[in-house]
């Protein structure tokens, strides 16, 4: 189903269109963003029911309070924010009278290129790049928390060094001390069970990505 394509208009311009519950302005945003806000969610949740439980939670948050966006960041920094937070409270309804390490991380490198599965594929590979993608998301579901986040926003979502440092409240330092620490530990446990592949972890394209962004514009517009 081909996605209808919006006139090119200023960021400003589709929010002002999205604040009057505009379908099509809401979805040329969810569509912008459903994959990195999909991709910070599950890095934190390590769940893919949650992760998308999460993002349309968020998403009706965020475009109840669009409104009183005060345009001071970018609506991306902002998104993901809010998706964070909505993430982090899931996790502290889990286990509540822990402090995560992920909550002190964030509210106190080279892109890898991923190689992508194609329709004409051999069946084996493709099978072969399935089981290894399985194992890339195992491994970073098995990262300590706070070097799971720097590695989903620097690496997978390719995050500069300043706004990952920016969005997790830390020092650019830190956050090249933890990517390092991250890739050391990924690739250690890669190493030990089928050598050092990195693939396209998390997807969240195609019908995942449509669906989610009309469950959210019948959400929306159901309130108006």
């Amino acid at each position: 189903m081909a996605t209808p394509k919006l006139e090119p208009i200023s960021a400003g311009d589709l929010i002002d269109r999205a604040i009057l519950h505009d379908p099509e302005a809401i979805r040329a945003i969810t569509t912008q963003h459903n994959q990195r806000l999909y991709r910070i969610a599950r890095g934190i949740l390590r769940s893919d029911s949650e992760a998308e439980d999460v993002l349309q939670a968020a998403y009706m948050k965020a475009f109840s309070a669009l409104s009183r966006f005060r345009r001071d960041s970018s609506l991306t920094t902002w998104l993901t924010r809010i998706v964070m937070n909505e993430a982090l409270g899931r996790v502290r309804e889990r286990r509540p009278a822990v402090l995560l390490e992920s909550d002190r991380a964030i509210l106190g490198g080279q892109v890898i290129p991923f190689p992508t599965l194609s329709a004409e594929a051999d069946p084996e590979r493709v099978m072969a790049q399935r089981q290894i993608q399985a194992l890339m998301e195992k491994a970073i579901d098995e990262l300590p928390d706070a070097y799971r986040v720097v590695l989903v926003a620097r690496v997978i979502e390719d995050m500069s060094l300043e706004e990952t440092a920016e969005l997790l409240g830390i020092r650019p330092e830190t956050v090249k001390t933890r990517l390092h620490r991250a890739r050391r530990l990924l690739r250690e446990a890669l190493e030990r069970q089928s050598g050092p592949f990195l693939m396209n972890a998390f997807p969240f394209d195609g019908w995942r990505c449509e669906r989610m962004t009309q469950a959210v514009i019948e959400k929306i517009l159901s309130k108006a």
